[in-house]
C-alpha cells in the first residue's frame, strides 16, 4: 500500500469512525453491542470483533499501524458506508441498526 492509500484510509477512517476508544470499549461491554450483528456459530459477531481491532488502531500511533491494520480501516469504511445507506425510517436510536454500526466504531445519532 503506497502513503497516498494509506493517507486516503487514514482520513476516511477517522471522518467515519465518530467514537473514542472509550466510548467503543464501554460499548462493546454492553449486552445489547453482544447481541448485534451476525454470528458465526454462535460466538462472537463480526462487527463486535471488528470494534475492539478498532480500539487498538484508535489508540496506536499512525506511523504503527501496519499495511493489515490499513485494510482493516478500509474494510470498516466501507462497511460504514452501506450501512448508513441502508437507514431504517423513523426513530434509530434503538434499533440493531444502529447498534452494529455502533460495533464498528460509528454512531449515526452523534
Amino acid at each position: 500500500m503506497d502513503d497516498d492509500e494509506r493517507d486516503d484510509t487514514w482520513t476516511n477512517f477517522r471522518e467515519l469512525v465518530n467514537m473514542t476508544p472509550a466510548e467503543l470499549e464501554k460499548w462493546l461491554s454492553t449486552d445489547r453491542s453482544q447481541e448485534a450483528g451476525q454470528h458465526q456459530d454462535g460466538g462472537e459477531s463480526t462487527g463486535h470483533a471488528s470494534g475492539r481491532r478498532i480500539v487498538n488502531i484508535l489508540r496506536a500511533k499512525k506511523g504503527d499501524l501496519s499495511d493489515d491494520d490499513y485494510r482493516h480501516m478500509r474494510k470498516v469504511v466501507g462497511y460504514i458506508r452501506r450501512h448508513r445507506a441502508q437507514r431504517p425510517s423513523g426513530d434509530v436510536s434503538g434499533t440493531r441498526w444502529r447498534y452494529s454500526l455502533m460495533n464498528w466504531g460509528h454512531d449515526p445519532l452523534e
